[in-house]
């Protein structure tokens, strides 16, 4: 090989080799645990060792952080830290779980979800409940609105007694409309009317009428 190719083949590979993009890293952080604070601004702080900074929840720390509490936090710049989990919290401070943004969805595929506590209260604007079959089961149970609405194609009720108050009472069957008791009572302050196309009043035993003036036709 000559001296002249030796050369340019040595400068071939050099700038090849300067060509070559360097090998990727990743972005190295620093874990601290401080105890977190707010500033005179409201924004949060934590303190760790003679360290002040400034930081932020991160979305995986759902429980919502609170003055008082030790943290653990994870530093990727001096202005840029992160509350990563709660890791103690004082006595007395409320649990909150709680995500930032628009929307938040908990699902479970093929599994089962459970609730318990000793007193659940949910509050929201506006509740909708889309289910194949729903049992609701208590011992005393009271719905309070201002418009109550049922639709359905059958309504069952079984009860040892059922008492009604209303001011108006308005109601209208296209078909069979039956009462079957032991003892019947009808009574009207004022007037009470019975009228049909055909009526038919049969006592096995007695029929009476009684008043100060009964009129026929």
């Amino acid at each position: 090989m000559t001296p002249h190719r030796s050369q340019a083949t040595e400068e071939h590979t050099m700038k090849t080799s300067s060509l070559k993009p360097a090998s990727a890293q990743a972005i190295t952080g620093q874990w601290c645990v401080g105890v977190l604070g707010r500033d005179e601004v409201g924004a949060l702080v934590v303190d760790s060792g003679g360290l002040r900074l400034r930081t932020r929840r991160a979305a995986s720390c759902l429980l919502e952080p609170a003055a008082g509490d030790s943290v653990a936090c994870l530093r990727i710049a001096p202005d840029e830290v992160w509350v990563m989990a709660v890791l103690q919290r004082e006595e007395g401070t409320a649990n909150v779980v709680s995500c930032e943004g628009n929307d938040m969805r908990i699902a479970v595929e093929g599994g089962r979800l459970e609730l318990a506590a000793e007193e659940l209260d949910v509050a929201t604007r506006r509740t909708r409940l889309a289910t194949d079959t729903a049992d609701v089961v208590g011992r005393q149970l009271t719905v309070v609105g201002t418009g109550i609405k049922l639709v359905g194609s059958v309504l069952s009720s079984v009860m040892d007694r059922v008492q009604h108050f209303s001011k108006h009472y308005l109601r209208t069957t296209d078909g069979i409309d039956r009462v079957a008791a032991t003892h019947l009572e009808c009574e009207a302050k004022q007037l009470l009317r019975l009228e049909g196309e055909h009526t038919l009043v049969n006592g096995r035993e007695l029929v009476k009428a009684r008043g100060a003036q009964i009129h026929f036709g």
